[in-house]
């Protein structure tokens, strides 16, 4: 059997998000016409360090549980792997990227978070087959309960609801 991959489908949607963010971070920092609002504020520059702060966390304490998990051959589903099945790159696209957008005062930097996320969906079932492939019936478990992306059952509540 083959040893599962830390980087995943990281590469394919970082061949595309890094430079749509890098050239939309320059944009932003050469024009006002990206800006949210006119003047700076305080309190975008706040609940950007806060989103920075807490997508930091996030993602390393998903790192962290990632590289345990493939040292021991196991599949992760505590920690952050308990609120969505792709922590990694959710903390990037709801909570890194945005917070640049808001300390950078730029809405063509949070495009970025939409790039990624379309990215993550064309690429993501080839992730999800592997992981079939490795854990069988134990992932198609947590897969069903567990949220794909967003940190709190959405689908569920729109079944439910809608």
């Amino acid at each position: 059997m083959k040893k599962m991959d830390f980087y995943g489908i990281g590469p394919k949607i970082g061949i595309v998000l890094i430079p749509w963010l890098a050239v939309s971070i320059v944009a932003s920092c050469i024009s006002d016409s990206f800006n949210f609002i006119q003047e700076r504020s305080s309190g975008l520059t706040i609940a950007g360090a806060i989103l920075l702060v807490f997508g930091l966390i996030f993602y390393f304490s998903s790192v962290r549980l990632l590289l345990n998990g493939l040292k021991e051959g196991k599949l992760v589903t505590k920690g952050t792997f308990s609120l969505c099945q792709n922590p990694l790159y959710m903390s990037f696209i709801l909570f890194l990227i945005p917070a640049i957008a808001l300390l950078l005062n730029s809405w063509l930097v949070l495009t970025s978070s939409l790039v990624g996320f379309i990215l993550l969906k064309v690429h993501v079932k080839k992730e999800y087959q592997m992981l079939e492939e490795f854990f069988g019936d134990e992932y198609l478990k947590y897969k069903n309960e567990t949220p794909e992306f967003f940190p709190f059952p959405v689908e569920k509540w729109i079944k439910r609801f809608g």
